[in-house]
């Protein structure tokens, strides 16, 4: 870790909402959500009243009765989110991006050019409003969890710079929602115990945290509460897994509810596995219940996959496995697949045809061969015609699109 704050962590502010509002001044000041059936972004004006990403509609309406729903621009997501990376790019090499509105940059190196860290990113923050119309926060820190804690503090629009010298009494009094790991259900289970702060949850000892949250969630944690996060900025670097999710409101914890779902979110990772010729041994489902409560279950496999209908059967089966383990939770809010374990170089390994029960899960065997050949001809056909051009019949069927795709492939972390 260096000694001196040159981490900066720029996020823009309620990007998609913000998009909209720069595109349709009048809805400037307004209570936005971007979406329908589900709400997929929400202006500041809108989150005053509890409107959130990922509720339903009619609970947003509930919640803001004079909300202003709107469709999304997704193109124009993607073009001012590139232009504002380019423009810390102009400062700095040292540029990882981390989504489609967010990033890491290390200017340790162009002081010399540019000024002071803080000088640099008030330049950031004002070239990002004159050109693109678009407000920013940035956090500037000497280590990247704690530069993008700063981000969060600075929201709205706004900048934090934390001095070294005083990072652990800034840190330590914030609330631990803010640290990266600790979602709802982990924050409810800290308030049990009466931690509520970042400082608090430093003091504990490290046998109770380990209790609420395990082991390795906890020892990441601890050494975060104090600061001490060792991590470079990564300009370049294979994805160590590739994954896609879809919220879907409130959909009853049936098979013919959850089945299309993953059977799109299967299409979708499993496209990309393919694109890269980087199959996947580890799958993991994530099944998030009305009460926003998640639980997740994973399999690793003697052979990678990468094959759509290999990978939608097996997590199908997690998803059954997850909800026999909760029979009292009825309603399902969302559903996540992600593959890890990747291969970095891959070679299909055949199989001898034995008359196998699970045959039709190896990617090496006549069935497994045929599902992967069948894949590659609609990838041909999607890469020259688009994506909507051809699909698979279990998908296209009884699949409700609350969130469009667009959304999806903006979110989706690229391999």
């Amino acid at each position: 870790m260096g000694t001196t704050a040159t981490i900066l962590h720029a996020d823009l502010d309620a990007f998609y909402a913000s998009v909209e509002q720069l595109l349709d001044p009048s809805l400037r000041g307004k209570p936005i959500a971007v979406g329908g059936g589900v709400v997929l972004a929400a202006s500041y004006e809108a989150k005053s009243f509890g409107v959130s990403c990922g509720i339903s509609g009619w609970r947003a309406r509930e919640l803001c009765p004079q909300l202003v729903f709107v469709g999304g621009h997704f193109q124009d997501y993607q073009r001012l989110g590139d232009a504002a990376i380019d423009v810390l790019n102009d400062f700095t090499p040292l540029v990882e991006r981390i989504s489609i509105d967010e990033a890491f940059a290390d200017v340790a190196g162009c002081t010399h050019l540019f000024g002071s860290p803080p000088e640099i990113a008030r330049a950031v923050r004002r070239r990002v409003r004159a050109e693109l119309g678009l407000p920013i926060s940035i956090g500037v820190a000497r280590t990247k969890h704690l530069a993008k804690i700063a981000s969060q503090v600075a929201k709205p629009d706004g900048l934090v710079v934390v001095d070294p010298e005083t990072e652990l009494d800034f840190l330590h009094d914030l609330p631990v929602e803010l640290m990266w790991g600790v979602g709802p259900v982990t924050r409810a289970r800290l308030a049990k115990i009466g931690v509520h702060t970042i400082g608090e949850l430093a003091k504990m000892p490290g046998c109770s945290l380990e209790r609420i949250v395990g082991r390795a969630v906890g020892a990441r944690l601890t050494v975060l509460a104090w600061n001490r996060d060792p991590r470079e900025i990564k300009t370049r670097h294979r994805a160590q897994s590739a994954g896609a999710q879809s919220a879907l409101g409130k959909k009853p914890a049936e098979e013919q509810a959850f089945r299309p779902t993953l059977r799109h979110l299967a299409d979708r990772v499993a496209t990309r596995l393919r694109a890269k010729s980087r199959p996947g041994r580890t799958v993991t489902v994530r099944v998030r219940f009305a009460d926003m409560h998640s639980v997740t279950r994973s399999v690793t496999l003697d052979a990678p996959i990468s094959a759509t209908a290999i990978l939608a059967e097996i997590a199908e089966e997690l998803v059954r496995v997850a909800l026999a383990d909760h029979p009292d939770e009825k309603t399902v809010s969302l559903l996540a697949i992600s593959m890890s374990h990747l291969e970095q170089h891959w070679k299909l390994q055949c199989e001898l045809p034995l008359g196998l029960e699970d045959e039709k899960l190896r990617p090496g065997s006549q069935r497994g061969m045929a599902r992967w050949t069948a894949d590659r001809a609609i990838d041909l056909i999607r890469d020259r015609f688009g994506w909507d051009a051809v699909g698979y019949g279990s998908v296209m069927l009884g699949l409700s699109r609350s969130v469009p795709d667009e959304f999806r492939e903006l979110a989706e972390k690229n391999l």
